[in-house]
């Protein structure tokens, strides 16, 4: 008896009795036919790598976006975008924000500074009635039955298709791209010489990263016929990739520092990075690109079995990795699976929200931003340009601009003064400058960070405890938030020196950076974790005393065991890239035409039943072996499933005709 039936048989004894999904659904059904299980480590690819020119990362981010190219004869020139047009004063603007504008009639405008300059330039009679939509990549995370006709809502209220935008937002980034690319080459560039690279969290549950699949196809990016011209990176990865390529002077080591943070109190973030700049200026450019070297030096610190950390702080999650380096060729294997939350920046944001309600009433918040949403767009950017400013050390005050529209419809609402509400609200900390400002102490400030670093910090704490996160040599702190030196220091207050935190220069381009190195080579991470355990629903022989009386089912005289999982890889199991897991499966009624396979996922390791809690249809594999005459006696379908990706691949045999039945899995059908 294998290990697998000695742990179906234990669960099958005692489980809980839940009605049954194989009885209800009616499937006719599979049954293994061997109950082995089969792993190979498939060093030829499913497919087989085609070559591009170029490869091109788009950085689809939750407050800010951009993308970067590297050519594949120069795999060590990565080109960034220098500054975007329209950029806000005193914020690096190599990245533009993730906004997106469609005209009354729905269709696209612009996107990022443009769409919000624009919009925040209409007058307010007509801006109701334009769609403006900013962070709403949350939405893919905070969906919890994400489908293809998941909607978003627009700043004005109005619905629209989250497919359509995401796929008007990435249409905008190949046209930007291509653009550029003719300009550099000057030719008109074609898209198949393109390798297209879209970042997603870690964390990120399979639907959501089929559902940026499904954007990139409707935009136009790449055809299905053509998906392997698309690769999903995520995000604390392509960082990692990234980081262990770092240069000294490309990083800010927290460790080495005596003054605070890594930055005298005196300095601003920026200046300590005003060298690497200056660096990188002198490195050749192009018109609009900043083109940068990356060899690092890290190398000669790394030796073989390091481990390393990267915290990915976003503006909408937290995305953390653990990582080995496995040398001499620097490859990466994951030592424990990604874990976070929706602990990005925005929280801040909410936070500030939240304390203008308690301030001026709900009600008038929830009017204000249907009625004048431009003026609320323009309030958040005044509070954006001022967190910024937010640091351990700051004594003075941080003004926020309130617009005059706040003031004047906040006046028609309630029939008395901002300064008025403000007096009456008890909340001491924040007071109304004449000049039209709302002055918030830096304690007021530091407390709306607090919620969202907390969860980090504690985050880190629960991951720093498990036993395969010890002996940690380096911490990566990356993302745009990891510039705030509030959340620099509360990491190092954590850690208390038991791991280095080294924070790259442009730490918000970092993944950017990696995606496209990522790019050049998705072959350089060896060994994933798989965060679920996948399997499929299976008829087995029914056996007396070892199966649940409920789970019978008499089919043509055969008595079978219903809603049995046969797994196909655990939760926290290490699996190496392309690694295949075999099966053979026959139809459980010999004549049927079609064959559907339902994919199950779970958080827990070892699964009984398909019915169990927890236990969740994730996918689903159709197999069409109409038309193809089987001799056999009992019909064998070989079922591979490629995992050690960031994507799971199926594919299928018909053995009897040899045929290769096409078997996508489908994460977004309910």
């Amino acid at each position: 008896m294998t290990e697998k039936q000695m742990a179906t048989e234990k669960i099958g004894a005692d489980v809980v009795a839940n009605p049954s999904p194989a009885k209800s659904m009616g499937d006719p059904g599979i049954t293994p036919l061997s109950p082995s299980h089969t792993q190979q480590n498939n060093t030829e690819q499913v497919q087989s790598e085609p070559s591009f020119v170029v490869v091109v990362a788009i950085d689809f981010g939750t407050t800010s976006s951009g993308y970067a190219y590297a050519f594949t004869k120069e795999p060590e020139c990565i080109h960034t975008m220098r500054r975007w047009e329209g950029g806000d004063p005193g914020v690096s603007n190599q990245k533009t924000p993730t906004t997106i504008l469609l005209t009354p009639d729905r269709k696209f405008h612009s996107f990022g500074y443009a769409a919000r300059d624009f919009y925040h330039d209409l007058d307010p009679s007509e801006s109701k009635h334009w769609l403006y939509l900013e962070k709403f990549k949350m939405k893919l995370h905070t969906t919890a039955n994400l489908s293809i006709d998941t909607d978003l809502h627009a700043a004005n209220g109005k619905r629209v298709k989250a497919l359509d935008i995401f796929a008007y937002a990435l249409a905008f980034f190949k046209e930007q791209a291509l653009k550029e690319l003719s300009d550099q080459t000057g030719s008109e560039f074609d898209n198949n010489d393109v390798r297209w690279v879209i970042t997603v969290p870690a964390i990120w549950k399979m639907p959501a990263k089929q559902f940026m699949r499904e954007a990139a196809y409707k935009s136009g990016l790449v055809s299905r016929e053509n998906a392997e011209q698309l690769i999903i990176a995520l995000e604390p990865e392509a960082a990692s990739i990234y980081c262990r390529k770092l240069r000294l002077h490309q990083m800010v080591d927290l460790g080495t520092h005596t003054t605070q943070n890594g930055f005298s109190p005196t300095d601003n973030v920026g200046s300590g990075m005003a060298q690497a700049k200056e660096h990188v200026r002198r490195n050749r450019q192009s018109r609009t690109f900043l083109v940068e070297n990356v060899i690092g030096e890290l190398w000669s610190e790394l030796e073989e079995g390091d481990r390393y950390v990267v915290v990915d702080c976003g503006g909408g999650t937290v995305d953390l990795t653990v990582h080995q380096i496995r040398l001499p060729e620097g490859h990466l294997k994951e030592l424990y699976k990604a874990s976070g939350g929706p602990y990005g920046s925005i929280g801040i944001d909410y936070e500030f929200e939240k304390l203008l309600c308690r301030i001026f009433g709900q009600d008038f918040i929830d009017q204000f931003k249907i009625k004048r949403p431009a003026a609320w767009v323009d309030l958040m950017i005044a509070f954006e340009s001022r967190k910024r400013a937010a640091a351990p050390e700051r004594t003075n005050p941080l003004n926020i601009n309130l617009p005059f529209s706040f003031i004047d419809y906040y006046k028609k609402f309630r029939g008395h003064s901002v300064e008025h509400a403000l007096r009456k609200s008890n909340v001491d900390f924040v007071k109304w400058s004449s000049q039209g400002m709302l002055r918030m102490s830096p304690d007021a400030m530091n407390s709306l960070f607090k919620p969202t670093i907390d969860h980090i910090i504690q985050h880190l704490t629960e991951l720093f405890e498990k036993p395969e996160v010890s002996n940690i040599k380096f911490l990566f702190l990356v993302g745009g938030f990891a510039e705030s030196p509030l959340l620099q220091q509360a990491v190092q207050n954590m850690l208390q020196g038991r791991s280095r935190i080294i924070i790259p220069h442009d730490v918000g381009l970092t993944i950017l950076k990696g995606a496209v190195l990522f790019g050049l080579d998705p072959s350089v991470i060896k060994v994933r974790r798989s965060p679920l355990t996948y399997g499929v629903g299976v008829l087995n022989r029914f056996v007396e005393g070892k199966h649940p009386a409920e789970k019978l089912l008499v089919k043509d005289g055969t008595r079978w065991c219903t809603d049995v999982f046969d797994t196909f890889i655990a939760a926290d199991q290490s699996v190496a890239l392309g690694e295949m897991v075999k099966r053979s499966y026959t139809p459980a009624k010999p004549s049927q035409q079609v064959i559907v396979i339902h994919v199950y996922c779970s958080e827990k390791e070892i699964v009984g039943f398909i019915s169990e809690p927890g236990v969740k249809k994730c996918g689903t594999l159709r197999l069409d072996v109409s038309g193809t005459e089987s001799t056999a006696p009992r019909r064998e379908i070989q079922t591979l499933m490629q995992f050690g990706d960031t994507e799971i691949r199926a594919m299928a045999v018909d053995v009897s005709t040899g045929r290769t039945v096409k078997a996508s899995i489908d994460f977004l059908s309910h």
